[in-house]
């Protein structure tokens, strides 16, 4: 029982009374969680911005000053220590070029993105305007249709009609509690009306501030590199700091390649059904395919999302059409899954197909979409994390058991050698 036994005995007391105290007082703890989350989300955003990002800017670096950045012994994204970068003897060209190396390949890097959603946009929202115009039109004929088609089969069964006759519907009450609705509910409607607004102007806010912190990360990324790992070294073991650093950079490895196969897979399967629906004069193929391609950037449940509402819209102009459809998009989905994927994304991820499913799903729950997308490649690092750690244990203990199979069998040996020299 000396001091530091003393400590060790403060911190678990103070350790178990906050616990009781959280225990007891869950509402309490869970309030300042969601306020403490609320305050640093722009913060998260800002994050996850800078990382997206961070995938097309390092291509413009490279593409653009590669080549000076390696004449000045500074390669992009690799850290070169200070004597190495004063043994290099550059002009002041190069030096200039260097400064401006990381601002520029910020700003295309922006402008290419937002090029992208301008790009997409003009395409999208003409088409989208005229695919509901052209629906005003048909769902009047459609439900025609569909009335024609009711009456045809109420004169062929006249049974279904007594059926439906003999349900007795007290059109009195539902008349009292649709206005019961309607009274009662109209200052909540406006409530949620104003509630919406307010978190879209929020959402609004904290999405520029994110950007903002975002570009300020992209900026000075080494510079905040380098001080996250000196305060690491500071208070943590050399080898928890080492192995925290190996685990950021499998992490950034496996979160890169999916996020860029991702896109190009999705930018790929778009572009198959556009070229295939436009071959076979399917209506909407432009509007369809980028929804699909958008889709698509949800793993396994994003691009049938995309068909349920593709065979809608083709449904209202042709139900032979609609038909066809369905074909083509299996037949694709099916080239896509087994020659596209494996090529694009490859075994970049490292997670069994029953682990993606496992891990779309509970994202989903959890997060929504963003948690779909999120989970992915978070279940493949822990689940490379788990699987090295199983392996390193079934090697130590496939040699501990070696060891001591060849003490029994050196034992064994012994004794024969004992017994052959009392024989003798």
């Amino acid at each position: 029982m000396n001091q530091e036994t003393y400590k060790k005995i403060r911190k678990l007391i103070i350790l178990a009374i906050l616990l009781y105290l959280g225990v007891n007082h869950i509402d309490v703890v869970m309030n300042a969680v969601v306020w403490g989350l609320e305050l640093i989300i722009p913060f998260i955003i800002g994050v996850g911005v800078a990382y997206v990002l961070n995938v097309p800017m390092r291509f413009v670096e490279k593409l653009l000053f590669g080549r000076v950045l390696r004449q000045a012994g500074r390669q992009p994204y690799i850290v070169v220590k200070p004597d190495e970068q004063e043994s290099v003897k550059s002009g002041r060209g190069v030096r200039l070029a260097c400064r401006l190396a990381r601002p520029v390949s910020l700003v295309v890097t922006i402008l290419l993105v937002l090029g992208a959603v301008l790009l997409i946009s003009l395409i999208v929202i003409p088409e989208l305007t005229s695919t509901i115009v052209s629906l005003t039109d048909k769902i009047p004929a459609f439900l025609e249709n569909v009335q024609e088609w009711a009456e045809e089969m109420f004169r062929k069964y006249p049974e279904v009609v007594e059926k439906i006759s003999a349900i007795e519907v007290n059109w009195t009450q539902m008349f009292n509690t649709v206005w019961d609705f309607l009274k009662n509910g109209a200052g909540g409607v406006l409530d949620s009306t104003v509630g919406m607004a307010v978190s879209i102007f929020s959402g609004a806010v904290n999405f520029m501030i994110g950007v903002t912190f975002a570009c300020y990360i992209l900026l000075q990324k080494e510079k905040l590199g380098r001080q996250a790992t000196k305060v690491l070294r500071a208070f943590l073991p050399d080898r928890a700091v080492e192995k925290t650093l190996e685990v950021g950079r499998m992490s950034h490895k496996i979160f890169a390649s999916f996020l860029t196969g991702q896109c190009l897979e999705a930018f790929i399967l778009g572009m198959m059904f556009f070229v295939t629906m436009t071959i076979f004069r399917m209506p909407y193929a432009m509007l369809i395919s980028v929804l699909i391609g958008f889709t698509a950037l949800i793993p396994i449940l994003g691009a049938f999302i995309g068909c349920v509402v593709a065979c809608f819209l083709i449904l209202m102009v042709s139900p032979i059409q609609m038909l066809a459809f369905l074909i083509m998009f299996f037949v694709l989905q099916q080239l896509e899954e087994n020659l596209v994927y494996p090529h694009v994304v490859g075994n970049s991820v490292g997670l069994p197909s029953i682990w993606v499913l496992v891990a779309v799903t509970l994202g989903g729950n959890l997060m929504g979409i963003s948690g779909m997308l999120l989970f992915i490649p978070l279940s493949s690092v822990l689940y490379t994390l788990f699987r090295g750690w199983v392996n390193q244990k079934v090697t130590d203990k496939n040699g501990l058991q070696f060891a001591v199979d060849s003490v029994m069998v050196e034992t064994e040996q012994e004794k024969e050698e004992t017994a052959d020299e009392r024989t003798e």
